[in-house]
């Protein structure tokens, strides 16, 4: 069966004809201070290419596009561009011109009839100037703001070609859903060239084709989106890892051949000597392993954080400013919560109020007396006072040892497995990436053994991999969790629930980010203002459905699957794409998680009630109400439980 999907994939993938080549690197070499990180790479974008570039911070992405893009001259080797090729980039850092007006930012010289008769650029501005005022001075907006104004720029500009560097950097998860929706639909199939380097694994997946990986000066190709590079990888370290251990084997009897004593030595063949020295010489280089362990974690009563009424306002020139009113939330030991919510919602805000760092302007907040607070915030202030000093000084004021795994560990050696190499030790903080600033702030938060991790935007910054090693700590972390971040890959993986703030107060999402997004489009009709999900239907372009590599790439992905599903057997997970399979299991593990915490809850409820006064039959009829209701959620939950399982084949 398996055998004939393939086939099936591979026939459909010999009808895509061969497309054009827009931009050829030939040989290109390129070395920064202390590091190379590209070596005689020569590689190509064809047109139609959709492709995703990732790597691990440092390792060359964007001195890839900067290559391609012509800011960065390599040190050896060429670009090529086919003549008459334009070319869009949206780099990390802009440059808009803090004088100019936000809409000639965008548009340019370009007249307001035109630009302003073009559903397409309308759509754009819509989704990305919302909240902007668009006859304001560059040099005044904030960082997100400029940000999204070079977005907008690049997107309305009618390129060839497409190079953008983290694009979904200060976008909420709508405007983000619509980046994803424009790019998909940007260009006919087959025709023009789209290259971006980001860390959200979502939003890869939607819009990439293919994949490159960045690493130890290479460029290598994966095909498929992010899901399947990720196969693909695990495929070739396995291979690798079978190649390896037979080259071991063949070396080992190498050595002892060489090992035999002087005398034999001296008439063993010279070429066989030669033969066995290369191959103890040629061992593959080691990419470098990341790993996150769990630390020790202060106890946790049952009281964490409690919520009455609670709100937050500040005075403008206009009076008070309300942001948030009439919150009322209860977060117990244990709970996994993330919090959504579109950019100026108060999200911040919020966790300032949860923290205990910023006071309520009405209602209180009660914080549980053995809460201890681990805060990784969006812009680093814990590493603010330490600029000017080394990593290794600041690693010596903070702690020395800890232990973890019941293995005592410094925090060097905690450092070198979040990726960072011995030299790096020396470098002064300022002068770190944001990759590497974002990894040190959170190893300095887990070592204080916080029992409640408030994390602000913690993806920032970081590359694939170290998000799934943050999310794999994430998945055994037993105390308090609250989560606020724009991955959708991040929040879906490691939070039970999701809440959203609309309108100044929280709301409970029991449909994540998909329910949160209907309820901002149903909210934005019921005002009568613009219905970003129409607008995106409006100004849709040719349907990717008749590109032949998109095809192609889920005929091969449907014939994955199904051969999968056939090994599980009739009755198992057979009508389960990989998405919905991965969904699955994911709120398997959410429902399994939510069970252990609840098991105990009617227990307690019933001690309650045989401890009740007897006399006060309204306290007891409350106790008895909530006793059913627990029972009720618990039997919920097991027929939840029950059912994934069952679809899944487990």
């Amino acid at each position: 069966m398996r055998a004939r999907l393939r086939s099936c994939a591979i026939s459909l993938k010999g009808l895509i004809p061969r497309m054009g080549i827009l931009i050829g690197m030939e040989g290109v070499s390129h070395e920064w201070p202390g590091k190379r990180v590209l070596v005689d790479q020569t590689i190509a974008v064809n047109e139609g290419d959709r492709i995703g570039i990732v790597g691990r911070n440092g390792d060359g992405k964007t001195t890839v596009l900067d290559v391609i893009a012509g800011r960065v001259e390599p040190d050896a080797g060429r670009v090529i561009m086919r003549g008459g090729t334009s070319l869009g980039l949206l780099a990390q850092d802009d440059d808009l011109d803090d004088e100019s007006d936000v809409i000639r930012a965008v548009v340019g010289d370009v007249p307001e009839y035109e630009w302003a008769s073009s559903a397409r650029i309308r759509a754009i501005m819509d989704a990305l100037l919302e909240g902007i005022d668009r006859s304001s001075r560059v040099g005044e907006l904030s960082g997100g703001q400029r940000r999204r104004v070079d977005l907008a720029r690049v997107l309305v500009g009618t390129w060839d070609v497409v190079l953008l560097d983290e694009p979904t950097n200060h976008l909420d998860l709508r405007t983000i859903t619509w980046l994803a929706d424009h790019l998909r639909h940007r260009w006919q199939a087959g025709s023009g060239a789209l290259l971006v380097v980001t860390h959200d694994r979502w939003f890869l997946d939607e819009v990439c084709l293919d994949m490159w990986e960045v690493h130890d000066g290479r460029i290598e190709p994966f095909e498929g989106g992010y899901s399947a590079y990720i196969q693909q990888r695990v495929e070739r370290s396995r291979q690798a890892a079978v190649a390896e251990t037979k080259r071991r084997n063949v070396l080992r009897k190498e050595l002892a051949w060489l090992s035999r004593g002087a005398q034999a030595r001296t008439s063993k063949p010279k070429f066989r000597i030669e033969e066995a020295r290369a191959m103890i010489a040629d061992v593959p280089p080691m990419r470098n392993p990341l790993e996150l362990k769990r630390l020790a974690m202060a106890r946790l009563g049952k009281q964490v954080i409690e919520m009455h009424g609670a709100g937050a306002a500040y005075e403008d020139e206009d009076g008070p400013n309300v942001v948030l009113h009439d919150i009322d939330w209860l977060i117990g030991p244990g709970e996994r919560l993330g919090i959504l919510g579109e950019n100026g919602a108060g999200k911040t805000t919020l966790l300032g109020l949860m923290t205990g760092r910023l006071r309520p302007s009405a209602g209180r907040v009660k914080i549980g007396d053995s809460v201890r607070f681990g805060i990784l915030d969006q812009r680093l202030e814990a590493l603010a006072p330490y600029e000017d000093w080394r990593v290794s000084e600041l690693l010596a004021h903070r702690r020395r040892h800890f232990v973890i795994d019941g293995k005592p560990m410094t925090p060097e050696k905690m450092l070198e497995s979040l990726g960072f190499e011995k030299r790096e030790l020396s470098t002064r903080i300022c002068d770190l990436s944001g990759g590497q600033r974002r990894r040190l702030a959170l190893m300095c938060v887990l070592i204080d053994e916080p029992n409640v991790l408030v994390l602000d935007e913690p993806g920032n910054d970081l590359d694939t991999d170290m998000l799934a090693v943050m999310e794999d700590l994430l998945d055994e972390w037993p105390g308090t969790l609250l989560l606020v971040t724009h991955d959708r890959s991040l929040m879906e993986r490691v939070t039970d629930d999701q809440f959203a703030l609309i309108d100044g107060t929280i709301r409970h999402v029991p449909g994540g980010v998909d329910e949160f997004l209907r309820l901002l489009d149903r909210s934005e009709v019921s005002d009568g203002s613009l219905d970003l999900s129409a607008a995106r239907n409006r100004s849709k372009g040719p349907s990717e459905d008749g590109d032949p590599r998109r095809q192609a790439s889920q005929a091969q992905t449907r014939s994955d699957v199904a051969a999968d599903n056939s090994a599980l057997g009739e009755g198992g997970a057979a009508g389960l794409s990989n998405k919905e399979r991965r969904e699955a299991s994911k709120r398997l593990a959410a429902v399994s998680r939510m069970l252990e915490r609840r098991a105990g809850a009617p227990d307690e409820a019933r001690a309650r009630l045989a401890a009740h006064d007897p006399t006060d039959y309204e306290g007891l009829l409350a106790i008895q109400n909530e006793i059913a209701s627990i029972e009720d959620e618990i039997a919920a939950l097991e027929d939840e439980w029950l059912e994934l399982t069952e679809l899944l084949g487990d």
